[in-house]
C-alpha cells in the first residue's frame, strides 16, 4: 500500500490486529528486513512496516535528512489515525524514532531503538572512516547522512517522556558509551546490551528481536 507524505509516497505493509506497532528499517535497507518480526507480532498486534524516503519501494528524492524522514512517519501515524502506537527503529529508523518523541511527545505510547546514535561521532571511528571511503567513490546521499547527521542533543533526550527501550548489541559499530548515554538521558528509558550481537545479527531476518522486545510490549502503560 502507498500513502502520500510530504511531497513523497510511501510504502507500507499492514498485517495483524491489535495494539498498532510501526517499525522502521535502517539506511539502505526496507521493511522486508522485519518479515519475522511482521509475522511474530501479528498474531497479537496491528503491524505497520513502513519504507523510508528513498528505500525500498518508496519515492526517490534528491537530498536526505532525518528530520524529514520523521516528518514522513508523523504524517503517517496522524492521517491513518493510528492510536498510540508503540514505535521499534532500527539504527537510522532509531534516529527517526527518537526525534518523533522529541518533537511530537504524545503520539506515540512507546518507544524502541536498537543501535540507534544521536551523533555521527556515535558510530565507532573505523566504521565512520569505511563509510567516508565508501561516499567518496560513490557520492550516495545515505552515506552522506551518516556522515553528517543527526545532531540530539542530551537537552533534547531529557524532553522525552514516552517509555523507552534502548537496546544495541554488545558488538555494534554504535559505541556502546554512545548508547547507555542515550538511555541515561531518556528519564523513563530501560537499557539492555544484547551480548554476542552484533548491529544488526539479533535484528534482520531474526526471530531473536521478537523474544528481546515482546516483555516491554506487554508492560502496561504507566
Amino acid at each position: 500500500m502507498y500513502f502520500k507524505a510530504n511531497g513523497v509516497e510511501l510504502y507500507y505493509e499492514k498485517a495483524g490486529q491489535g495494539n498498532p506497532v510501526v517499525l522502521l528499517h535502517g539506511n539502505g535497507e526496507d521493511h522486508s528486513i522485519f518479515d519475522v518480526l511482521t509475522e511474530q507480532l501479528s498474531l497479537s498486534n496491528t503491524v505497520y512496516a513502513i519504507d523510508s524516503r528513498d528505500h525500498g519501494k518508496s519515492s526517490k528524492v534528491k537530498g536526505l535528512d532525518y528530520n524529514s524522514m520523521m516528518e514522513d512517519v508523523a504524517m503517517f501515524i496522524q492521517e491513518l489515525d493510528i492510536q498510540k502506537p508503540v514505535l521499534y527503529g532500527f539504527s537510522d529508523g532509531g534516529i527517526i524514532g527518537l526525534l518523533l518523541a522529541i518533537k511530537y511527545p504524545t503520539v506515540l505510547s512507546k518507544l524502541i531503538i536498537s543501535g540507534a546514535n544521536t551523533h555521527p561521532n556515535g558510530i565507532k571511528a573505523v566504521i565512520r572512516f569505511l563509510i567516508n571511503i565508501v561516499y567518496f567513490f560513490t557520492r550516495n546521499q545515505k552515506y552522506k547522512m551518516v556522515l553528517t547527521q543527526p545532531n540530539i542533543t542530551n537537552v533534547e533526550l531529557n524532553t522525552i517522556v514516552v517509555p523507552t527501550f534502548v537496546l544495541a548489541g554488545s558488538k555494534d559499530f554504535v559505541k556502546e558509551t554512545h548508547t547507555r548515554n542515550i538511555a541515561k538521558n531518556i528519564h523513563n528509558s530501560v537499557l539492555k546490551i544484547v551480548e554476542c550481537e552484533s548491529h544488526t545479527s539479533y535484528v534482520i531476518h531474526s526471530e531473536k528481536l521478537f523474544k528481546i522486545i515482546k516483555p516491554f510490549l506487554d508492560e502496561p502503560e504507566s
